[in-house]
C-alpha cells in the first residue's frame, strides 16, 4: 500500500471560531452552546427506546436493566475515547479523520463510508416510521406522501444553514428530554403510590422480583438483552461531528463527554426502571409492539390518551433521528471529500457554509432507500438493514483502536490539547475492545444477529478492498494531496 498522505490541517478546527464565522474547512460556526448541549443530551435518545424496549424486557425480565447498564458502560467508555481525540482536534470527520491519521487511509476511508451508509439507511427507516404515524392522524395523505414531505422539509432545513439544523434539533431533543423527565417523575410517584388518582397498584420495587425473580430466564438472558438494546445507543457520537461547527468546540466536546454518564443513567436506566416497577415484566401489554412499553406504563397509571401522547413523542424522536441522520451523513461525506476519498464536489460549501452537494448526495440515497422500503421491503430493503446492522459496533471498535494510537501522537505533537483523558489508559481501552468483540461474536449465535454481522462484515470487506485497490491506482496519492490542498489548505498532520 502506498504511504498514507498527511491529513489536511484545515480539516481540523484547532480552536474556536466566532459565532457564525467560517471555520478553517469552509463550514460555519453556526451552532450555539444551547444547540450543542441539547444535541448531546437528546442524541442518545432514539425512537427505539420508546417503542423497542418492550422486546428486551420480555426476553430478559427486570434483568434488562443489567443489559442496558452494560451497553451504557460500553458507550460511556467509547465516548470518553472519542472525546479525548475530539477535544484535541474538533473536526467534521470525527473518528473517520482520526482513523485516517492513526491507522491509515484505508481505515478512514472505510469507516467513513460505512458510517455514511449506516445513516442513509436510517433516513429511510425513520422517514417510513414517521410517515406511518402521520398517516394514522391524516389518512387522506398516503404514507409515501408523508415520507416525501418530512424528507423534503428536513432537507430544506439542512440546506438553509447549520443553525437551522441546530434549531430543529434543539426543539426535537428538548421535547424528548422533557417527555422522559416527566415520565420518570410521574411514573416514580405512581410506583410508590404517591400519585393522586393513579390506577397503578403502587407496588414499590416488588415487581423487580415477584414474577420469577430478577432474572426469570437465567443470566444468559442478559446477553440476549444486550443484543436487543445495543443499537438504540447509536448516535451518541454525533455531538463530536457537530462540535466542529460551534464557536467553542473543545468546551462543547468536553462537556458532552463528561455528561454522557448521567445521560445514560437517567434517560435509559431511569426510564426502564420505572417501566419494570410499574408493571410486571411479563404483562402482555409491555410486549405489544403496536404500543410499546412506555404506553403500557402510562396506561397502568391511568393517563388519558396515553397512546396518542406517546405517538407525538415518538414522532418527535423519529424526526430528530432523521434530522441528525441527514446532518451526520452529509458531514461525513463532506469530510471524505476534503480528504480526497469522495467526489470533490462533496467538499465544497455554499456562501452559508453548507456542504450542499454532500447533503443532496446523502438525501438522494435516502430517497432511493425509502423507495426500496415500499417496493421490496422484505428483500432489497431488508438486505440494506442487515448489511448496515453491525456498523455501529464496527465504528466503536475503530474508535478504540484509533485512540490507542492517537494518544501517543497527541502527546508527542501537542500535549497541551489533551484536555480530556481516557481513564486507566490503555487498560480500559483494551477492555472495551474485548467487550465489543464479545458482543459481535455472541451475535453469531443469534439468527437475526448472525445475518447482520455476516452481511455487515461482507460489506465492510468490500469497502476496505476498494480502499486498498484505490490506494494502489496510479495518481491516487496525488489526487488525495490535491483534495487536501483545496481551499488553501496545507498537507499537514491532524494535530496542528
Amino acid at each position: 500500500m502506498s504511504a498514507q498522505p498527511a491529513t489536511n490541517a484545515a480539516e481540523v478546527s484547532a480552536g474556536g471560531s466566532a459565532p457564525g464565522a467560517p471555520t478553517p474547512d469552509g463550514l460555519k460556526a453556526g451552532l450555539k452552546n444551547r444547540h450543542l448541549s441539547m444535541i448531546a443530551i437528546g442524541g442518545v435518545i432514539g425512537a427505539g427506546l420508546f417503542v423497542g424496549s418492550g422486546a428486551g424486557i420480555a426476553k430478559a425480565g427486570p434483568g434488562i436493566l443489567i443489559s442496558y447498564a452494560l451497553v451504557g458502560l460500553m458507550v460511556v467508555l467509547v465516548m470518553r475515547m472519542l472525546g479525548e481525540m475530539a477535544a484535541a482536534n474538533p473536526t467534521s470527520g470525527s473518528f473517520s479523520a482520526y482513523a485516517d491519521r492513526a491507522l491509515g487511509r484505508w481505515a478512514g476511508f472505510s469507516i467513513g463510508w460505512l458510517y455514511w451508509f449506516f445513516w442513509v439507511v436510517v433516513l429511510a427507516v425513520e422517514a417510513t416510521a414517521g410517515a406511518e404515524i402521520l398517516e394514522g392522524w391524516m389518512p387522506k395523505v398516503p404514507q409515501w406522501g408523508w415520507a416525501l414531505i418530512v424528507m423534503v422539509v428536513l432537507t430544506a432545513a439542512n440546506l438553509a444553514s447549520v443553525s437551522s439544523y441546530g434549531e430543529f434539533e434543539f426543539w426535537f431533543a428538548g421535547i424528548k428530554v422533557v417527555a422522559i423527565a416527566a415520565f420518570i417523575v410521574v411514573g416514580g410517584l405512581a410506583v410508590f403510590g404517591l400519585l393522586p388518582g393513579s390506577d397503578n397498584e403502587g407496588a414499590g420495587l416488588a415487581h423487580l422480583t415477584d414474577h420469577g425473580g430478577f432474572l426469570p430466564h437465567g443470566p444468559g438472558a442478559i446477553l440476549t438483552g444486550v443484543l436487543l438494546v445495543v443499537f438504540s445507543f447509536m448516535g451518541s457520537e454525533i455531538v463530536t461531528l457537530a462540535a466542529g461547527e460551534s464557536a467553542d468546540p473543545r468546551r462543547a466536546v468536553s462537556k458532552a463527554t463528561n455528561s454522557v454518564i448521567w445521560r445514560v443513567a437517567v434517560f435509559y436506566l431511569g426510564s426502564i426502571l420505572v417501566v419494570v416497577t410499574l408493571l410486571p415484566w411479563d404483562d402482555p401489554r409491555i410486549a405489544d409492539k403496536s404500543k410499546g412499553s412506555y404506553v403500557a406504563a402510562l396506561d397502568s397509571i391511568g393517563i388519558p390518551h396515553a397512546a396518542d401522547v406517546m405517538n407525538v413523542i415518538v414522532l418527535t424522536a423519529v424526526l430528530s433521528c432523521l434530522n441528525s441522520g441527514l446532518y451526520t451523513a452529509s458531514r461525513m461525506a463532506f469530510s471524505l471529500g476534503r480528504r480526497g476519498d469522495a467526489p470533490a464536489a462533496f467538499a465544497k460549501t455554499t456562501s452559508r457554509g453548507v456542504p450542499q452537494a454532500a447533503i443532496l448526495g446523502s438525501v438522494v440515497f435516502g430517497f432511493v432507500a425509502v423507495w426500496f422500503n415500499y417496493q421490496w421491503p422484505d428483500t432489497v430493503f431488508q438486505f440494506l438493514l442487515n448489511s448496515s446492522g453491525a456498523v455501529a459496533l464496527f465504528v466503536w471498535l475503530v474508535i478504540c483502536f484509533t485512540q490507542l494510537r492517537m494518544r501517543g501522537i497527541i502527546l508527542r505533537e501537542s500535549p497541551d490539547k489533551l484536555v480530556v483523558r481516557m481513564w486507566l489508559f490503555p487498560y480500559l481501552t483494551w477492555a472495551t475492545i474485548a467487550m465489543i468483540s464479545f458482543v459481535l461474536v455472541y451475535m453469531l449465535t443469534d439468527k437475526d444477529g448472525r445475518e447482520q454481522v455476516l452481511l455487515s462484515t461482507a460489506v465492510a470487506v468490500v469497502v476496505v478492498a476498494l480502499s486498498l485497490i484505490r490506494d494502489r491506482l496510479p495518481g491516487a496519492r496525488g489526487t488525495a494531496a490535491a483534495a487536501q490542498g483545496a481551499d488553501g489548505g496545507s498537507k499537514e498532520s491532524v494535530i496542528p
